[in-house]
């Protein structure tokens, strides 16, 4: 049976995986593809670190993408996935009650209050991993083209236009932004980010999430590490925004507690990344609509909910495909 996804981004390639998994015929169609670098797509600017999320739902999509990630972390470090230890500090609840993944993250471990840096209320370490995306798309196009999966470039006007491409009959829509056309959805947003790539020693995922949004990712291969960052829904400036180059670094110096080393914004800076994350008003949207699976809105967490989704996508085709038809006898 065939499939024609739209978009190869993160939620794309691995729904394209977990698709040929299941014995789909896959061909993925995409104005964007692995290796580009342009500003019209978030995939190959993210972060990328595993953080599940405490408060946007999806704990069990959130819990499959760790446990893959953490598998393939494990059993093929050429994808750009490595294993770090990872802090989290907060300063807009005062306990873990919330952190619902405490008991699925390895090594989980609350900092004690007096040991928390100036304005967090909460913070706790655990083990978690970061991503390289210059080296993990490129892995994943890899992997589905040895699956017999086809790749054509196209910018397309509508969701029935990947039908004809393909000649697929089922679709997986996973545009991104892209949807606020092809979907008609107009809830859909580009939240606005920007980063840094540092050249640093620093090994350590840190993040401060509450009144500010502050983190440090170390990147694979690079002996560097994104620095950022900011959250701008609805700011669609391409430029890099200078005043906030100083602000990021000093709110990740702090959090560093100077760690990260003699950061300098003319020396250390190897590149300045401005990129639009794919948002949507009311949360993320996952599901079937006649016979196009839709699967956008991920906003910063595509990644994060990355092959959680991918499953759920597998599942929401075989509904689709299945519908209507005489249920087999299992004896």
């Amino acid at each position: 049976m065939e499939v024609g996804i739209i978009g190869s981004g993160i939620i794309g390639l691995l729904s394209a995986l977990t698709l040929t998994d299941a014995g789909y015929k896959v061909t993925i169609v995409a104005r964007d593809l692995p290796g580009d670098e342009t500003q019209d797509w978030a995939s190959p600017w993210a972060g990328v670190s595993i953080y599940p999320h405490p408060d946007v739902g999806g704990h069990s999509l959130q819990t499959e993408n760790f446990k893959y990630f953490w598998a393939l972390a494990h059993r093929d470090p050429t994808s750009g996935v490595q294993v770090v230890k990872a802090t989290e500090y907060y300063d807009d609840r005062e306990d873990d009650s919330s952190i619902w993944y405490k008991t699925m993250v390895p090594r989980y471990r609350l900092i004690l209050k007096e040991k928390l840096p100036k304005g967090a209320k909460l913070g706790f370490t655990y083990t978690s991993m970061t991503i390289n995306p210059e080296f993990y798309l490129p892995w994943v196009q890899k992997q589905l083209e040895a699956r017999g999966v086809k790749f054509i470039r196209k910018e397309l006007k509508s969701i029935e236009e990947a039908k004809k491409i393909t000649g697929a009959k089922f679709i997986v829509h996973a545009s991104g932004l892209g949807a606020f056309d092809l979907a008609n959805d107009k809830n859909v947003e580009g939240i606005r980010g920007q980063t840094m790539f540092v050249k640093t020693n620093f090994e350590e995922l840190k993040m401060h999430q509450g009144s500010h949004y502050t983190y440090v990712i170390p990147r694979m291969f690079t002996n560097g590490a994104i620095i950022g960052g900011v959250s701008q829904p609805g700011n669609l400036d391409r430029n890099v925004d200078q005043n906030l180059r100083a602000d990021i670094l000093q709110r990740v110096k702090t959090l560093t507690n100077g760690e990260i080393g003699p950061v300098d914004l003319e020396k250390s800076v190897k590149k300045d990344i401005v990129a639009f994350r794919p948002g949507r008003k009311g949360g993320y949207r996952l599901e079937a609509e006649g016979n196009t699976v839709h699967a956008y809105g991920f906003a910063g967490l595509g990644y994060i909910f990355s092959y959680g989704v991918a499953l759920k996508v597998r599942e929401l085709v075989d509904s689709v495909i299945n519908k209507g038809k005489s249920p087999r006898s299992r004896l």
